[in-house]
């Protein structure tokens, strides 16, 4: 209930309603200010909740711990969304310790999380991922702030038997510089994230420099079980070496090497509004968080 939602809301719902609530998600729409629409203490309360989206800023360690509790059902799935206007209004000072995170997974072992951050700093990012969180998906985007090469890294070692879902996406008004993740690296960070998340089912990207022998290499690593890979037209750079090569139309080839890898015809998308996430941030956060919880 956008907008409607107050900090006083889940306090008026009855001991007998909050029992059997079974999902539950409270966003405050980032209105300047540090209320919270909810409380450990409150939380306490939801004791079959199996699926919780939440401001990442307002989910807090001692809200892991009473999650973790045995009164509790296990918790299934786990929808966060982090935004620098939230982080600059709160604080990720109480966010959960990595401890937090364990014990929560020894209680909810089937727990997966969903995470999408908007415009957040990386060094923000590197603070929030911890090792023990079962990330199975996330999101990217920004106007401002340029997600880091190390931030990808740190995902793709850390996350790497969850990892399923990961979009980056870069709404810049400047066309002509998109950022190079692959910058001042023996490897491109894209790549070995297709390597080493081996259940990587879906990659979006736009705003961002890929380069067309890197898109081909991530096409042959995951083959068909990449069951989606949309990467925006104007995102796709050639080298040199392949453009200046007479005998072969460079884009044909490309498309053919990707199609090829994929088991499946493919093209880059030419318009940014088909790509599947072009919504609304919020929006589509909780068009996600509703297929991610479904069936729960």
């Amino acid at each position: 209930m956008l907008q409607i939602v107050t900090p006083t809301s889940l306090s008026s719902l009855s001991n007998p309603i909050a029992n059997t609530m079974e999902h539950l998600s409270l966003l405050d729409n980032h209105i300047p200010g540090n209320t919270t629409l909810i409380t450990a203490v409150e939380l306490e309360r939801f004791v079959n909740l199996r699926s919780l989206a939440l401001d990442f800023c307002d989910f807090t360690a001692e809200m892991a711990r009473v999650l973790a509790d045995s009164n509790h059902v296990p918790l299934h799935r786990l929808s966060l969304l982090v935004h620098s206007v939230s982080i600059m209004h709160k604080s990720l000072d109480n966010m959960p310790k990595d401890e937090n995170w364990q014990a929560l997974t020894r209680n909810s072992t089937n727990l997966r999380v969903y995470i999408m951050a908007f415009d957040v700093k990386s060094d923000d990012m590197l603070r929030i991922l911890k090792p023990s969180i079962p990330l199975e998906r996330i999101h990217f985007d920004s106007y401002v702030t340029c997600v880091s090469g190390a931030v990808v890294d740190l995902i793709s070692r850390q996350y790497d038997k969850f990892l399923t879902h990961f979009i980056l996406m870069n709404d810049v008004i400047d066309m002509s510089a998109f950022p190079d993740l692959s910058d001042n690296r023996n490897e491109d960070p894209l790549v070995l994230l297709a390597w080493r998340c081996t259940r990587l089912s879906l990659l979006a990207v736009h705003g961002y420099t890929v380069w067309a022998h890197n898109l081909i290499a991530i096409a042959r690593l995951r083959g068909s079980d990449l069951k989606v890979l949309e990467v925006t037209e104007e995102s796709i750079e050639f080298d040199q070496g392949e453009l200046a090569d007479q005998d072969v139309d460079p884009v044909h080839n490309f498309i053919e090497q990707v199609s090829l890898g994929l088991g499946r015809p493919w093209h880059a998308v030419m318009d940014i509004e088909l790509l599947s996430v072009f919504t609304e941030p919020t929006r589509h956060f909780y068009r996600e968080m509703q297929s991610f919880s479904e069936g729960i």
